[in-house]
């Protein structure tokens, strides 16, 4: 079984998150078998900044959806959106 990467945008609710303590959380609240193989970060509006780290999940059923599932319920996280999926 393969590895799929994907790059996920992570908006935060307020411009006053601490991106740093925001990144801390989604890697803590991953999946078993999926790692976060860096982050970037994205000026979006009036001081917002999304995050967008990227995932290394294994190729199987359900894709990133248990990553989507898990970083929406990160507290402080408005919406998360799968921006660019590949195989590696």
């Amino acid at each position: 079984m393969g590895k799929v990467a994907a790059a996920i945008k992570v908006m935060p609710n307020s411009p006053e998150i601490d991106l740093d303590d925001l990144q801390e959380r989604l890697e803590a609240s991953l999946p078993e078998g999926a790692k976060i193989n860096g982050v970037e970060r994205e000026d979006v509006a009036f001081g917002l900044i999304a995050l967008i780290p990227t995932v290394i999940v294994p190729d199987g059923s359900g894709g990133t959806e248990a990553v989507e599932d898990s970083f929406a319920d990160v507290d402080g996280v408005e919406s998360v959106d799968v921006e660019n999926v590949g195989r590696i």
